[in-house]
């Protein structure tokens, strides 16, 4: 198959016997082979319908883009299906820490944080380092009694000391590779030197450890670019709508390209897979409405707990660390993220629409009272720059609370054919995309193991040398180091691909309207090469404005629009419809967190339709059943 540049710069996957078909010709870069521009869309959509694959995954959140990346690693043939976009649920609302889990020791399951330190290891030193990075927490110690309080003070901080010492030991030992500092023991000035905002009446002394932090949305993006870099067929707003059976044996897929025009005859159609792999995160549980018909069930249960955070400015908290602080019923972060703030999570049973999960006053009202406990000025609304709202996939059990479910994951194989995966944590996702494709190719035939824990993710070769190296570069393209630094920090050695859009247009190196974090040119390469297809795509998961901006990306929406248009080739129309959706959708957001609880702020958020047009998720698409993507 000859090469031919296209628009956007795909260069198809040469074929190659051996490994599934399809894999990156040595001529093509990484980069360019992992590509999701609008023509890779068009040809991976060909393929849906006319390959039969030796995997198919349903879900582009971070298990399913993991599952694509493993086996597309290990020669297989691989495509992935989302219904919306990438990471477009779960796994863009997260507290965006890797971590090990510090209170999973108070509760003694050591083994979830001897393999959730190991993950965090591999994913700031080998994996992601350009995504993952140290960042401290202090544990602030409770000051209370004057003398009396003394033994119990000493107490307290021998027993979170040990704590955080086993956390360190277990990163040392099994975290294959700590990429982290050790912790240290602060007195209650050292602590209020470090951290100024700290109330001293409150205060006894602290504990500073580190833990990862990342973009989770970055992360999934830059996983299912890997997986397209190794060959996958990689397609988002591409519903799976039912499982295609021959006798007892899921055979594919039936799904809906929602892109397609209404009525369009190529709108629904079929896809022929060996293995399917379900990686629907909270819709787990919608499996057995497909299943009833054969009598079978999942084999597990999914319930749903609402996580919400709130972001501040960085100027309403003085401090350089993170914070953790025990709450009645969890723990609470207040996490550095840039110029912000991140403050969460709450943990609540959510039973209501899953797309779109939404916070209430309440929720915010308890974050703030949580939160002002420990500083000396007390934040309020008026602080408050966004707000999400994300739902954990927990496995369920016996306890009425979510909090105390399970955060172990499970692979079952309820039809020949078709493996589910649920539960687990944002950290371990490359542990459960590994255990359910060697599920799937132990049913193959294949005996590859699993190689991606030596697989460094698309921007991560090269990082450090080209971090060390941030100055020259910065001279060489005429831009400021800072605007290096940002890049770096954000697509690692793909880096140069952006810096070349601006080379090549000088004004996509301006910073966007109403977000001047951000360049113009992170938007046109989102749409050209990261698989944005809506304008909410770029505002809320390729960069963070709608939660980073106290206008949530309204005054941002007309400029990405036009920058985004000139890529997908919008018309006038189509760029006035995406900037009117985007705006409904931040009023009925805003107007869900002025509701008193989960029922009325539900209400209020559906009352945006969704920009893929989804009516199954508000009961409305007739009697079919439709198989929803994870998040």
């Amino acid at each position: 198959m000859a090469l031919t540049v296209r628009p956007g710069g795909y260069l198809p996957p040469k074929c190659v016997a051996g490994y599934g078909g399809r894999v990156r010709d040595p001529n093509v870069s990484r980069s360019a082979a992992g590509q999701l521009s609008v023509e890779r869309r068009a040809d991976d959509l060909r393929r849906l319908r006319a390959e039969r694959f030796d995997v198919l995954v349903i879900g582009g959140g971070v298990t399913g883009a993991g599952a694509a990346l493993d086996a597309a690693s290990r020669g297989l043939k691989v495509a992935l299906v989302e219904a919306r976009d990438l990471a477009a649920g779960t796994s863009s609302r997260s507290s965006k820490l890797i971590h090990g889990g510090l209170r999973y020791l108070e509760q003694l399951e050591f083994h979830l944080v001897h393999e959730a330190l190991t993950e965090r290891g591999l994913l700031a030193t080998r994996l992601a380092p350009h995504l993952v990075r140290p960042v401290p927490i202090l544990v602030p110690l409770p000051a209370e009694g004057g003398l009396r309080d003394l033994p119990r003070r000493f107490f307290r901080r021998s027993y979170y000391g040990a704590g955080v010492a086993a956390y360190d030991a277990f990163a040392g030992v099994f975290g294959g590779g700590r990429g982290m500092p050790l912790h240290r023991h602060l007195s209650r000035e050292g602590a209020r030197r470090i951290f100024p905002s700290l109330r001293p009446d409150k205060l006894a002394g602290a504990i500073r450890y580190y833990d990862g932090q990342v973009d989770d949305a970055r992360l999934v993006t830059t996983l299912a670019r890997t997986a397209a870099s190794l060959g996958a067929t990689v397609v988002t707003s591409a519903r799976a709508v039912g499982l295609i059976r021959q006798a007892r044996e899921v055979t594919g897929v039936r799904v809906r390209d929602l892109e397609a025009r209404a009525g369009s005859p190529d709108a629904e159609f079929e896809v022929r897979a060996r293995t399917v792999i379900a990686a629907t995160g909270v819709w787990s549980d919608d499996m057995s409405r497909m299943l009833n018909d054969v009598g079978l069930r999942p084999g597990f249960r999914v319930r749903a707990s609402k996580g919400v955070h709130l972001v501040v400015p960085r100027s309403a908290i003085t401090g350089e660390t993170g914070l953790i602080l025990r709450t009645a019923s969890s723990v609470l972060f207040v996490i550095p993220w840039g110029g912000h703030w991140i403050i969460g999570t709450t943990d609540t049973d959510w039973r209501l629409d899953r797309s779109h999960p939404a916070a209430t006053a309440k929720d915010i009202d308890y974050l703030l009272e949580q939160v002002n406990m420990v500083l000396d000025r007390p934040l309020t609304t008026d602080d408050i720059e966004g707000v999400y709202a994300g739902l954990r996939p927990l496995l369920a059990g016996e306890a009425d609370s979510t909090s105390k479910l399970s955060r172990e994951h499970a692979v079952v194989e309820p039809m020949l054919g078709l493996l589910l995966v649920a539960g687990g944590k944002y950290t371990t996702y490359r542990v459960m995309a590994s255990d359910v494709v060697d599920r799937a190719v132990h049913r193959l035939g294949w005996t590859r193991p699993s190689r991606t824990a030596d697989l460094p993710l698309l921007g991560a070769d090269g990082y450090a040398a080209m971090w060390r190296d941030r100055a020259d570069l910065a001279r060489r393209h005429g831009v400021p180091v800072g605007v290096v630094e940002h890049l770096l920090e954000r697509y690692g050695t793909l880096t140069l691909d952006l810096l070349a859009l601006v080379d090549a247009d000088p004004l996509l190196g301006s910073p966007l309207a109403g977000a001047p974090e951000y360049l113009a040119a992170e938007v046109t390469y989102a749409a050209r090469a990261e698989g944005a297809l809506h304008l909410e795509d770029v505002l809320t998961r390729r960069t963070r404005i709608s939660i980073e901006t106290s206008h949530r990306g309204l005054e941002s929406a007309e400029h990405a629009a036009e920058l985004m248009g000139a890529v997908l080739g919008w018309d006038a129309a189509t760029r006035a419809r995406e900037v009117a959706h985007y705006r409904a959708r931040v009023e009925a957001e805003r107007q869900s967190q002025l509701m008193a609880d989960d029922v009325a702020a539900d209400a209020a958020r559906l009352g945006a339709p969704d920009v893929r047009g989804f009516a199954a998720d508000r009961g409305t698409d007739g009697d079919s059943v439709e198989l929803p993507s994870s998040r």
